[in-house]
């Protein structure tokens, strides 16, 4: 259905609108507000106020009309598009001026085996899922040739591990009935979605859930503490040509970002379509994404300006400038979350949801067990579910000095997302006819 407001600006303003609202209420400190704030997050709140709106109607992230011919006619906010590929990699260039790339690596090998753990927990999530549901309701996990259930879901798998290339090689590889896609996207926004919204929440409880976890956040504490350090030895009272100077080295950085992006996607898809094994032919076909490169490229540059004197900016407030872009990013994704489609197909919204328990379980179990902090928890999942859009999201929540972290996980996320989604695919082929 067509929304109550079409218009970008319009929309833009009404997500502007929503963000300030939040930053006004959560700086409350006594009162109604206060309270509220130290139980749901502010970042959580920034994305769930426009997925009301669009629930209700107010604003849509795409719609169709029909012509006076009866000709029907789809329509697309493009407020995302502009966030995801020049505000997201704006902000990584800001926030990672002034990480220190050793105290990363630092933080050991529980990154790595939370977001294996992640991985694990989507590969066997999928056919777990449907053998639960087949007891249940048979039909809703049937289906024969091209419209068989495990062929749709496969492309979730894609998703939930890589991202969207992988999530296309997917469909292409097992060539699911494209007519019925469309619902295997509505159950990939809905579920991803919801649980992004339960990390964000429980972010807001970290300490209490580390506690749980018994676990040692020392490494992520002097992190944290080696960047606030750093900031208050260079900070300045910022002046308009430092603004315009971290702005310049922020979108340049995007530009040229673009710029390679589009020849080096060009270069490999040529490379990988070479390959004679199709089997190889998917699982690098990331390598043709443009957006891969966009992220890659920019955090590259970000990392080689962190050892020169651009990391000062740090003092003028280059995180900070680079957190407002990406709670533009959290309003947009949030615009895209329609609660009413949940309804829609709610037998496929059972298998996503189980799916998506499964792999949540296996996270707690490995982080109750490794004593791994929260942060490492989250991550480890946004970094498959969610990609190098949210993974920045959910880790500059904890700090932006940790966005990278993030970054270079989701990015590793994409290079094994097609092999574990084919992997993943296997086993539910094999759940589906047991």
């Amino acid at each position: 259905m067509e929304p109550i407001f079409t218009n970008d600006a319009i929309v833009f303003g009404i997500l502007m609108s929503s963000l300030g609202v939040v930053f006004y209420t959560e700086s409350k400190t006594n009162g109604f507000w206060h309270r509220f704030y130290k139980i749901v997050p502010g970042l959580f709140m920034a994305y769930f106020i426009p997925a009301i709106f669009t629930t209700t109607g107010l604003i849509s992230p795409a719609w169709k009309t029909t012509n006076p011919d009866g000709e029907i006619i789809s329509h697309a906010s493009q407020l995302y598009y502009v966030a995801s590929r020049f505000l997201l990699p704006a902000a990584l260039v800001l926030m990672t001026l002034s990480i220190d790339l050793k105290a990363i690596f630092n933080l050991g090998s529980k990154a790595l085996i939370m977001f294996f753990t992640g991985t694990i927990g989507i590969v066997i999530g999928g056919p777990i899922a449907i053998l639960l549901i087949s007891f249940f309701s048979p039909e809703t996990v049937g289906g024969s040739d091209f419209d068989a259930v495990w062929r749709g879901l496969s492309t979730l798998a894609g998703s939930w591990i890589g991202g969207g290339a992988n999530q296309t090689a997917m469909l292409e590889i097992y060539k699911y009935n494209p007519a019925k896609y469309g619902g295997m996207v509505i159950v990939d926004i809905v579920v991803a979605n919801v649980w992004m919204a339960i990390l964000l929440i429980g972010i807001g409880k970290k300490d209490t859930i580390n506690k749980w976890l018994k676990a040692d956040t020392i490494a992520i504490e002097e992190l944290k503490d080696k960047v606030i350090s750093f900031t208050q030895k260079v900070k300045k009272n910022p002046t308009l040509s430092d603004f315009m100077i971290m702005l310049a080295i922020a979108f340049g950085t995007v530009g040229f970002g673009h710029f390679s992006a589009k020849y080096l996607s060009l270069f490999f898809s040529e490379i990988v379509a070479a390959i004679n094994s199709q089997t190889l032919r998917n699982v690098f076909s990331f390598l043709g994404s443009s957006f891969f490169w966009l992220i890659s490229i920019s955090t590259i540059i970000a990392i080689l300006l962190s050892y020169t004197k651009a990391k000062n900016y740090e003092g003028a407030g280059a995180s900070k400038l680079g957190s407002i872009f990406i709670y533009i990013l959290v309003a947009t994704i949030g615009m895209k979350m329609d609660l009413n489609q949940a309804f829609e197909n709610p037998g496929l919204m059972v298998i996503g949801f189980v799916w998506i328990s499964i792999h949540a379980i296996l996270l707690i179990i490995v982080a109750k067990i490794i004593k791994a902090p929260y942060f490492f928890l989250a991550l480890g999942s946004q970094a498959n579910v969610g990609g190098a859009a949210s993974a920045p999201i959910v880790a500059q929540a904890f700090h932006p000095s940790l966005a990278t972290v993030g970054v270079l996980l989701a990015v590793f996320g994409y290079a094994i997302g097609t092999v574990g989604a084919i992997l993943c695919t296997i086993l539910m082929e094999l759940s589906a006819t047991f």
